[in-house]
């Protein structure tokens, strides 16, 4: 049986963007938290099933503070990158930003750190490719990553 081969954080890296619509937003104009959520899941979704090539589900979403709103007409843009990986699970930090398409602002919103486990074919879970650390910025983020998952497992 032949070792699985690290991968890289930046081998299944995802960033999802999509315009902000009337559907998305409350009457003052703001995005709904809930839409939010849904797109941080879905990167953070995707950027596990790259990293498994394995489906995988949510198994924990970290709290989730709003610093700012996202309003309609901004592109709400998520950006996901594995930060951890256990055995069969992965953490996936999700950056979220809203842009303003006609001037270029920028203004991060939030940040979520999800937990995901790969799935095998029945359902059970499925060991993950090790996670390989390029620079001393994915090492500190992987130790800071340690450090939440402890306090989840003593939590429990």
């Amino acid at each position: 049986m032949s070792a699985v081969p690290e991968k890289s954080p930046s081998e299944s890296r995802v960033q999802l963007h999509q315009l902000m619509l009337p559907e998305h937003a409350n009457p003052y104009g703001n995005v709904h938290g809930g839409i939010i959520m849904k797109m941080i899941d879905e990167a953070g979704a995707i950027c596990a099933m790259r990293h498994a090539r394995r489906p995988c589900v949510t198994v924990a979403i970290d709290s989730i503070k709003f610093l700012s709103p996202v309003h309609l007409g901004e592109l709400l843009c998520c950006s996901a990158e594995v930060t951890y990986v256990g055995k069969t699970s992965m953490e996936v930090e999700v950056s979220v930003a809203a842009e303003n398409p006609m001037t270029g602002a920028v203004t991060h919103t939030n940040s979520a750190y999800v937990v995901y486990v790969a799935l095998s074919d029945d359902g059970s879970p499925h060991p993950v490719p090790p996670l390989r650390l390029d620079t001393e910025d994915q090492q500190r983020r992987e130790q800071q990553a340690k450090e939440r998952q402890r306090y989840r497992l003593e939590r429990r």
